[in-house]
């Protein structure tokens, strides 16, 4: 697996996961099935949230939750495609992860795959923008909610990435990042 995504922090100390490549690209939508497919290579794979020491898996079920929920399907535009691009990121977004919370399941159907309920982390990342010579002019930077639900094994598995957010005023100067 073969990605071009970083770490860095911003001026306020906050970490940000810098994926440099837009590999989901389209005028017009983004075909979810490739984002699925992508999404295929993370499973069996856990990550560590520096934070809370908490271990993160990646099931079987996260390629097609991500690709295919009602939030998903509801995604329009630059949401949609920061969404699809945000798959690259997905370990690090996991690392720098903050502001863990729980919720008890409330849905019957989820009683065996999050029956410890559900945990929402904080995490942000950062796209490029290109300009017409396809230079980065800027990135845009993005905010989002982790869901992860705590199942009857005991783990604790990534389910979605939702809310996201472009924040308007965090948005870096490519010359930003390289000093």
């Amino acid at each position: 697996m073969n990605r071009n995504v970083t770490i860095i922090t911003d001026l306020n100390e906050n970490k940000i996961v810098l994926i440099n490549d837009v590999i989901f690209k389209g005028k017009r939508s983004v075909n979810w099935k490739d984002v699925e497919e992508y999404l295929r290579q993370y499973v069996g794979e856990f990550y560590a949230v520096a934070d809370t020491k908490e271990v993160v898996y990646i099931g079987a079920d996260l390629p097609d939750e991500y690709a295919n929920s009602n939030y998903t399907h509801n995604l329009k535009g630059a949401s949609a495609k920061a969404k699809a691009n945000a798959a690259q990121g997905l370990p690090e977004m996991i690392e720098i992860a903050t502001g863990k919370t729980h919720r008890e399941n409330q849905k019957n159907k989820h009683s065996k795959d999050a029956k410890y309920g559900w945990y929402r982390y904080e995490s942000r990342f950062a796209l490029p923008v290109l300009d017409d010579n396809g230079e980065v002019e800027r990135y845009n930077v993005f905010h989002v909610l982790m869901l992860m639900r705590h199942a009857k094994d005991g783990k604790v598995y990534l389910y979605d990435v939702m809310e996201i957010k472009k924040e308007t005023s965090n948005l870096f100067q490519s010359k930003d990042l390289t000093q």
